[in-house]
């Protein structure tokens, strides 16, 4: 069964010649090898570049629209090549025309970034901090050993008096390309040179200080502002504190993983907090009002008579702070009603009045569960 090409990029037979560029940029991006690992993904996208070649042509699509796959071709390319017309380009020249000069899919193809300094790799340290730190923010500082640009040489990892030189292995460019041979014609890779590491640059004379690198290790003190409202498992970002690049390339980032000792009050619930009360019997049955401990100081809270064990009082704006943002959780807190043990004699003459005032039926004196289980010894 024949191809429909407009189908393959995923447009309607109207579709306008912007709108099949960008649904071939779209599907090119699926499934380019580098990013679809699935084998039959090769063959999807030389059937998406088939059908983009002749789409992208007003009177290729003219004919296709009259004859479909099989229309009339002339003296370009051979029938069923993908890339007739394109001088044997291969993948990385397809992507180049539709991406510039570099790959869309990061470093997966070597890269082909312009020359230039190197920027300096990610950085990643874990921060603990106390529960209440962790709910109304705080400033911390962290120290660490990263590497700085050198100060000698200013990064530029030649020795002070003189000046870095054009690499000769890659005439400036900071890359090296590769030509090679594939089922589907020459493809071309850039990798960074491996004399100058990509800066274009060489070395003739390095600086004694860093040894031509630009940069050298030192212990450097960073203060992490934490806001508000955090939790466990957060990660926050200092733009350029991560290591310097070599030979005055820029810095990359400082990622902070925050780590939150857990509170032996309270539990966490997104914004909201949790907490447990315990009420004597006593206050439970006839109402009161207690002390709650909260985050920000005690509070009062009334118990309505007749409370049961499990009802829960909510306080509004006593929880945690929304990151970045207004206003916070609530405090939750479950009344626990205690029942009373190791009663005096006094105390348990008044629970049996009441039983009887109530009608209530209760053991007799002595019939306790030690008392019975003394009884079955016997």
């Amino acid at each position: 069964m024949a191809a429909d090409y407009y189908a393959l990029l995923g447009v309607s037979s109207s579709a306008s010649a912007d709108e099949i560029k960008r649904a071939f940029r779209k599907r090119a991006r699926e499934l380019h090898p580098d990013t679809n690992p699935d084998p039959g993904a090769h063959e999807q996208f030389k059937e998406v570049a088939r059908a983009y070649e002749v789409l992208s042509d007003p009177e290729r699509r003219r004919r296709y629209d009259l004859f479909g796959p099989d229309e009339p071709r002339g003296g370009g390319g051979g029938a069923g090549d993908p890339f007739s017309g394109m001088a044997g380009a291969g993948f990385g020249d397809i992507f180049d025309a539709f991406f510039g000069n570099g790959s869309p899919f990061g470093g997966g193809r070597g890269g082909r970034g312009p020359s230039g300094p190197v920027r300096g790799p990610d950085m990643e340290v874990a921060l603990d901090l106390g529960f209440e730190e962790a709910v109304f923010g705080v400033d911390r500082d962290i120290t660490l050993r990263v590497p700085v640009t050198c100060d000698e040489c200013g990064g530029s990892g030649s020795k002070p008096g003189t000046s870095p030189v054009t690499c000769r292995d890659c005439g400036g460019a900071g890359q090296v390309r590769r030509v090679r041979q594939s089922i589907l014609g020459q493809v071309v890779t850039a990798t960074p040179c491996p004399r100058c590491g990509g800066s274009g640059q060489a070395i003739e004379d390095p600086c004694p200080s860093c040894r031509g690198e630009g940069r050298r290790t030192e212990e450097r003190t960073w203060t992490v502002h934490v806001p508000a409202g955090v939790d466990a498992g957060t990660t926050l970002r200092l733009g350029g504190r991560g290591a310097a690049g070599p030979r005055g390339g820029p810095a990359g980032d400082l990622y902070v993983h925050l780590r939150v000792a857990a509170s032996d009050r309270f539990t966490r619930d997104g914004v909201d907090l949790r907490t447990d009360h315990h009420l004597p019997v006593t206050a439970a049955s006839l109402g009161a009002t207690v002390v709650v401990e909260t985050l920000d100081g005690d509070e009062q809270i009334a118990v309505a008579p007749g409370t049961q064990t499990g009802t829960v009082v909510r306080l509004r704006q006593k929880g945690v702070p929304v990151v970045e943002g207004r206003g916070r959780g609530d405090l939750l807190v479950t009344l626990v009603v205690d029942t009373p043990t190791d009663l005096s004699p006094a105390e348990e003459d008044l629970l049996r009045r009441l039983a009887e005032e109530r009608g209530d039926e209760v053991a007799p004196p002595g019939q306790g569960l030690l008392s019975r289980l003394r009884s079955a010894f016997k």
